[in-house]
């Protein structure tokens, strides 16, 4: 059995969107068992062979500060989850909850990988190829070194090894220009990491690549800072949006703008189902001694269904052993004269 921890409150539907994800992962995946963390009394209408409520009396709004979420709600429905991923009695957590408060306790509670600064969050974008580029770092770390993207690049080519079961995924550098003399000196320090780590076989890089070759799938994975990955995010979600719009309003005005919007509608259709964000839910935490997924505090029933199934897929094909072991084998590199000395653990006053 591959299990799951699932925060049950978190996000902006709570257990309106998560229990319903959750009877349908459940129906799609008879070898998966779930922990179903939060309030009893909201989850007691929840019944399931494979699947065990796990109370926790509190809950970490989208509104709560950091320092809220770590010091006074330690009986939250996201702690809990966490907290059954750093205990073993499950082998993932998942959590549509406080981005800001998710990473700040999963790197209390689950540690960072020897090897990595800083966790990074990874997630899929679709392009033209019909597939999906992984883009990361996507808000986690704002002002990034050179280290920094090298370590996410590595972290980035294990997790699209294990779930894409590509053996040397392909990695591209954000940059304003395909040429090496481009871009700001963190980024040109980084080109010159990343080629060093493709000399020494840890990485497949491309080379730099510009924002369109996310969309067009030129590399399977793209490394930036987490400022510009969030921009990026934000921009992406709202193209379907945006689509869905068009075709909401052009049905609606004349009989001509009907008719042409009905002989366009399969394609645009096909379109916006191909950019729907809801398809690539499921936002991955690396660089922590445990597995963590972040779906979209707005997600509904289907999208929160896609951020258990990354999780599961995770799980199943050993996402943390193959981040280890790549981390193990680039330490040279990653460990650089300039990388940062390891983080004290934080200390929370009780």
């Amino acid at each position: 059995m591959t299990t799951l921890a699932v925060d049950c409150m978190g996000g902006d539907h709570g257990p309106r969107v998560t229990l319903a994800a959750c009877r349908q992962f459940l129906e799609r995946h008879p070898d998966a068992r779930l922990l179903l963390v939060g309030a009893p009394e909201a989850l007691k209408a929840f019944s399931h062979p494979r699947a065990s409520v796990v109370a926790a009396t509190e809950v970490v709004t989208m509104d709560d500060a950091v320092e809220v979420a770590l010091r006074r709600k330690k009986d939250s429905s996201m702690r809990v989850a966490l907290q059954l991923v750093k205990d073993g009695q499950a082998q993932a957590a998942v959590s549509a909850g406080n981005t800001g408060a998710l990473m700040a306790l999963a790197r209390y509670l689950l540690k960072t990988i020897e090897g990595i600064d800083r966790p990074a969050i990874a997630y899929p974008m679709p392009n033209a190829k019909g597939g999906a580029t992984t883009v990361l770092d996507l808000g986690a770390n704002v002002d990034c070194t050179e280290q920094h993207l090298l370590q996410f690049a590595v972290m980035g080519s294990a997790l699209v090894s294990a779930l894409n079961h590509v053996d040397q995924p392909s990695v591209g550098l954000l940059n304003i220009g395909e040429e090496v003399i481009k871009g700001s000196d963190v980024i040109k320090k980084a080109g010159e990491l990343l080629r060093s780590a493709a000399n020494s076989g840890d990485l497949n890089f491309y080379g730099n690549v510009e924002g369109n070759d996310i969309f067009k799938g030129t590399t399977d994975i793209v490394v930036c800072d987490g400022f510009v990955g969030n921009v990026l995010l934000k921009t992406s979600e709202g193209l379907a949006t945006m689509i869905g719009g068009f075709l909401k309003e052009e049905f609606s005005r004349t009989p001509l703008t009907k008719l042409a919007a009905i002989v366009a509608y399969p394609v645009l259709s096909a379109f916006k189902n191909r950019v729907d964000h809801r398809r690539y839910n499921g936002a991955a935490l690396l660089g922590l001694r445990g597995l963590v997924f972040k779906s979209h505090g707005s997600a509904d029933e289907f999208a929160f269904g896609q951020a258990l199934g990354r999780a599961y897929d995770s799980a199943r094909n050993q996402l943390l052993d193959r981040v280890q072991a790549r981390i193990a084998h680039a330490r040279p590199l990653l460990m650089g004269p300039d990388a940062e000395a390891p983080a004290a653990e934080t200390v929370i006053n009780e």
